[in-house]
């Protein structure tokens, strides 16, 4: 009877070993969960982000219904709904938690989990808010991308000046319960100082805040007006650029979705591009990268967008040179 040769014998011993469980397998499915603020996948907004964060994931390999499944809860407008969402998703051992929802929805998933990866493809202070320890060291579970709120405050003040010379006395309509913004109301009152501007402050914490709000900014009569964006203001937007056309108020915002919806000017770090940009993260981590080890990454494309059409209706001519430096013009 023949017997089998050492190396052969040895060869087999290996084919039989059990895979290591941890390892990635061919034709594993990935899972994803994504957490949002918005109403549901039929809503605009909502299906924007989802189709950005979809198309980097194309550009990596990663198919929706091919290799990947991804598992949408979305807090219907209601923050508070944030940890429970995020707890369900841990329940379903999801490989990575997404979020384009900011802070609220973060800090919800961090403290859901210590062990899943947290990719934030929206924040506005990841370190003053305590999600990571550092950008380039985030420590934990948690990494992605910063909007970078506070340092562009004051361009956009400066912005809003260029465009409307004559101001000089501006409201501004933010949310004080959003972790960061109050760093970014104090650079842009840094920034109204050196301009000369006087600010006056309106803080909204829910949607049932904006009538007293609105209220307030009329009785104060400002020459212009600052919001803030946040998941609360993004999702009330056509009743803030609804009441700043109706007491012809010049507006600028951050995300350009306040003037695809009639404000007049928005400047900020471009969402679209943050988001597509998470796509890599989630990427990095199904291929085996810690949170840990991925610094957090700052915005490197801004745009400035601006509304031609509602600057007729408020009887305003924006100065050529501005138009030009516009990374888009809608008529």
């Amino acid at each position: 009877m023949r017997t089998l040769a050492p190396v052969a014998l040895l060869a087999l011993v290996v084919a039989a070993a059990p895979i290591p469980v941890d390892a990635q397998q061919p034709g594993k499915v990935a899972r994803i969960g994504w957490l949002a603020f918005g109403s549901s996948s039929l809503e605009p907004r909502s299906r924007e982000m989802q189709g950005h964060f979809r198309q980097g994931l194309r550009e990596l390999g990663w198919i929706e219904g091919q290799n990947l499944v991804i598992e949408y809860r979305y807090a219907e407008g209601r923050a508070e709904r944030f940890p429970d969402l995020a707890a369900e998703l841990v329940r379903l051992q999801v490989d990575v938690i997404v979020t384009s929802s900011g802070e609220p929805a973060i800090l919800a998933a961090k403290r859901a989990t210590t062990t899943i990866p947290i990719v934030m493809a929206i924040s506005a202070d990841p370190v003053g808010s305590g999600l990571v320890a550092s950008l380039a060291r985030p420590g934990g579970n948690v990494t992605g991308l910063s909007i970078l709120a506070p340092e562009v405050a004051g361009k956009r003040l400066q912005l809003l000046k260029d465009a409307v010379p004559r101001v000089s006395r501006v409201a501004v309509l933010w949310n004080a319960a959003y972790p960061g913004k109050a760093l970014e109301l104090s650079e842009t009152q840094s920034a109204a100082r050196a301009l000369g501007v006087k600010l006056h402050s309106v803080e909204v914490r829910g949607p049932n805040d904006f009538p007293s709000a609105f209220s307030e900014i009329t009785k104060v009569r400002p020459d212009a007006l600052i919001t803030f964006s946040d998941p609360l203001t993004n999702s009330e937007r056509r009743r803030i650029v609804d009441f700043a056309v109706r007491n012809r108020l010049p507006m600028i915002s951050e995300t350009r979705s306040f003037a695809d919806t009639g404000g007049l000017m928005t400047y900020g770090a471009s969402v679209a591009d943050l988001v597509r940009r998470s796509a890599i993260y989630v990427d990095k981590i199904l291929k085996g990268a810690k949170p840990a080890d991925l610094p957090v990454e700052q915005p490197t494309k801004f745009e400035l967008v601006v509304n031609l059409k509602t600057a007729k209706a408020l009887g305003l001519t924006i100065p050529p040179s501005l138009l030009l430096r516009a990374d888009q013009v809608i008529q």
